[in-house]
């Protein structure tokens, strides 16, 4: 339960566009879309139950309160707290990093001083799998479970008839800050070596900018017409998108342990099922019988005959294995995973 004696808790978020209490805004169609805010406006309104104020951290006080103590969360923003930590009326609790160290570097380098400043980190793996532990307050790192919107699949979705026997992938054209176990590269390889069946589309913003800063590179040059040749768009909704499809590529941006996002459950919500390739570990937090393990096969052309030998009985199992995963109660750690983060 949150100590009565703290009324008040603060979230930075990882973009100031989240600012104004927008985090937690149900009818942002921007922020908001396929429901992605859902676990935060669900934690707002279970602390309100307890006359807790929750708001972004653009809220704060300006001046040190000499009544009032506030709670400090950092979603990865390392510009504000050095400041913060100066002041009396203002605890800092937990800093959550949700990136990996492709994306941001910059995270796993401050752990050193993150640990020594906040309560609490949390972070996808504590014990130092793709990021340095060296100065690091070991027993202040926590697991995070990445936070799911729902506790059951979305039926309108997930019974969508007259799917197309065919793969899909969904994701922005970017290209890694780090290269150290980047799977980047990795979704190009594959989407292009599977175009050349003719079995695989591609939705997702920014892949047809060549002039863009996410497309120079090498990966995306040297395979840039096959990516043009099943390149969809971008997409309103990927819940929509993904119930067209039986399966889609659902990579991770990086190789990690523990490293778990958001792209599994978008599968498993629409029904579709998840060719798999990300945590190291993934098999000790999602069942074995809910995704297809890419790093089981010797090439993607094995993928694709996997793919093409599914029979409808196998894909309607592991559409029923990926239903019961998100209601057993390890499921419920990623839908519960705020709660954990903020009750003590």
């Amino acid at each position: 339960m949150i100590n009565d004696r703290f009324k008040n808790i603060y979230i930075d978020p990882p973009s100031k566009a989240y600012y104004k209490d927008q985090l937690f805004e149900q009818a942002n169609t921007v922020l908001n879309r396929d429901d992605t805010l859902a676990p935060f406006i669900r934690l707002r309104a279970e602390l309100e139950t307890q006359s807790v104020d929750l708001h972004t951290a653009d809220f704060l006080p300006q001046q040190e309160s000499q009544e009032q103590i506030s709670d400090y969360y950092s979603l990865g923003v390392l510009e504000n707290y050095q400041k913060l930590s100066l002041r009396n009326d203002i605890r800092l609790k937990a800093f959550v990093i949700f990136e990996p160290p492709v994306v941001d570097p910059r995270l796993y380098l401050a752990l050193p001083e993150l640990s020594a400043a906040f309560e609490r980190v949390y972070l996808h793996n504590t014990d130092g799998d793709g990021y340095s532990l060296k100065g690091v307050d070991q027993s202040k790192l926590y697991k995070l479970y990445w936070p799911q919107p729902h506790i059951n699949v979305l039926n309108n979705f997930w019974s969508r008839d007259n799917r197309q026997h065919r793969i899909v992938m969904i994701n922005g054209n970017h290209k890694p800050a780090s290269y150290d176990s980047e799977l980047y590269s990795k979704r190009i390889e594959a989407l292009s070596l599977l175009s050349t069946f003719g079995i695989v589309d591609l939705y997702g913003r920014g892949w047809e900018r060549w002039w863009s800063r996410s497309s120079m590179w090498l990966p995306y040059w040297r395979h840039r017409r096959a990516l043009m040749s099943i390149y969809k768009g971008s997409c309103e909704s990927k819940y929509e998108v993904l119930s067209q499809y039986s399966f889609a590529l659902c990579f991770e941006n990086m190789a990690m342990k523990g490293y778990i996002t958001e792209k599994i459950f978008d599968c498993i919500y629409a029904g579709t099922i998840p060719l798999y390739l990300g945590a190291k570990d993934v098999h000790d937090l999602i069942p074995e019988d809910v995704y297809i393990d890419c790093r089981k096969f010797c090439s993607w052309e094995e993928v694709h005959d996997k793919v093409v030998g599914m029979s409808c009985t196998e894909i309607e199992s592991m559409r029923a294995a990926g239903r019961d995963f998100i209601q057993s109660n390890y499921g419920m750690k990623y839908f519960d995973s705020l709660a954990g983060i903020f009750y003590e």
